[in-house]
């Protein structure tokens, strides 16, 4: 996998960059494994904005991603390496004895024919097996991790991402997340090991802001540009700066290296090292 660079043909294409698909095997997804996603363009139940700068964008359909792999003990083959426009990461189809196929998310090295496997029980550890964090080696990078036993994978989902299993001690396991964090989980917990599949997402430049808006994404204003009854930095002629002790959101709470982790929470007892914070000098 590798970025391909566009050619300088328009203003939008020039230093434009995407990933290249040479890794995907199959274009069209599964139909039975798809349904209809319907856009809320950021609003929540009562029709009103909850999130800003969402809406618009392309139609997707949704891959019905098996984040659980609940078929133990049954090896499944790699039939296709398909793009997902819901998330970064490549996925993979896998079918099992009988003909049933699911998407699960591929991991890095993961090609057509490779054999996957879910257990309860130590299984070798290659890439693509999925088994309880206390069968895994110690040091294996691992993705697709659960939170709680029998939840299915919900942290380490992104392109490229992985943690890594420091140790085992007791009924925990010691993981060290990508943010830096290390945090304890119960030896229980499913994961998948391995790192996640197109690592050089991160890498591609859009090019253009219409390509953002293609993505769902709405532009975004800065304070300091709108009239002070809409935000705490706006006013004054032009772009002015922003004029108090420190920045604030758009709602008035301090912003910009300021922590946000409330005090108190429940998995504080958890969290054996927070990850670094990035403090303003």
């Amino acid at each position: 996998m590798a970025i391909r660079v566009y050619k300088p043909t328009t203003p939008g294409r020039r230093k434009a960059s995407v990933v290249d698909w040479k890794d995907l095997t199959q274009k069209k997804p599964e139909k039975k494994l798809t349904k209809r996603l319907k856009s809320k363009a950021g609003r929540g139940a009562g029709g009103r904005i909850a999130v800003r700068h969402r809406g618009g964008g392309h139609k997707r359909l949704y891959r019905m991603i098996d984040f659980k792999m609940q078929r133990f003990d049954i090896p499944g083959e790699v039939v296709a390496i398909e793009y997902d426009p819901n998330r970064s990461a490549r996925i993979a189809l896998v079918q099992y004895e009988g003909g049933e196929k699911v998407y699960i998310l591929a991991a890095q090295g993961l090609k057509v024919g490779d054999k996957v496997i879910s257990s309860q029980k130590r299984v070798k550890a290659q890439t693509g097996s999925r088994m309880p964090l206390e069968f895994i080696p110690a040091g294996s990078r691992i993705h697709n991790m659960e939170l709680q036993p029998g939840r299915g994978g919900s942290i380490v989902r992104s392109a490229g991402q992985s943690a890594t299993l420091m140790s085992l001690e007791g009924d925990t396991a010691q993981v060290k997340l990508p943010s830096g964090e290390v945090r304890l989980f119960k030896k229980g917990c499913m994961a998948t090991v391995g790192a996640v599949s197109n690592p050089d997402h991160g890498l591609r430049r859009l090019g253009k802001a219409g390509k953002k808006r293609w993505l769902g994404k709405r532009p975004h204003v800065l304070g300091k540009a709108m009239n002070p009854v809409d935000h705490p930095h706006g006013g004054g002629e032009g772009h002015q700066p922003v004029g108090m002790k420190g920045p604030k959101t758009k709602w008035g709470r301090p912003a910009l290296g300021v922590r946000t982790r409330p005090k108190g929470k429940d998995s504080d007892k958890v969290i054996v090292s927070r990850r670094k914070s990035k403090r303003r000098k």
